[in-house]
């Protein structure tokens, strides 16, 4: 199984997504590890990122996702056909959206740094998003604690 764990930047992906990992016993990947230098440069610059700088990004990413049979994902992957290249001839991929408000997400960005998304960026973040419609809809405004039980449950019971 591939947990694909997504949402806009400041919703606990990489977070939720190494605990869950962790508990699950599945190597756990960040998508924003892959970004090449141009779209590092460009968010750093708190200019967003087009499809067309996404793409390369997100083929790269499917390419890792494929050399496991297990793994947990943290990615953006905001609109439907980002995750469509996410999990082109992926196996068994499971979504967990993490959905919370705009306030509590700006919230959380405020209080931290992240390495090159900056809090100005969620506009279009939100802009961007189009929720999926088969996922794991977990709500962040709980602990991340309560999120990964969340998740794992729902893991089990598919």
């Amino acid at each position: 199984m591939i947990v694909i764990v997504m949402g806009v930047s400041g919703s606990g992906k990489s977070t939720i997504g190494a605990r869950l990992a962790g508990r699950l016993g599945f190597p756990f990947l960040d998508a924003d590890d892959f970004h090449p230098p141009g779209n590092v440069a460009k968010m750093s610059a708190g200019i967003p990122l087009g499809d067309e700088d996404r793409r390369p990004w997100l083929e790269l990413v499917n390419s890792k996702l494929k050399q496991h049979k297990e793994a947990v994902l943290a990615c953006s992957a905001l609109k439907q056909s980002y995750r469509e290249i996410l999990v082109r001839d992926v196996a068994d991929p499971v979504l967990v959206f993490l959905k919370g408000g705009i306030g509590l997400i700006r919230s959380r960005l405020e209080g931290r740094q992240h390495r090159y998304m900056p809090a100005t960026l969620l506009e279009s973040q939100f802009d961007a998003l189009e929720p999926p419609t088969r996922a794991i809809e977990i709500d962040v405004e709980r602990s991340v604690e309560d999120c990964v039980a969340q998740i794992e449950a729902r893991l089990q019971a598919r």
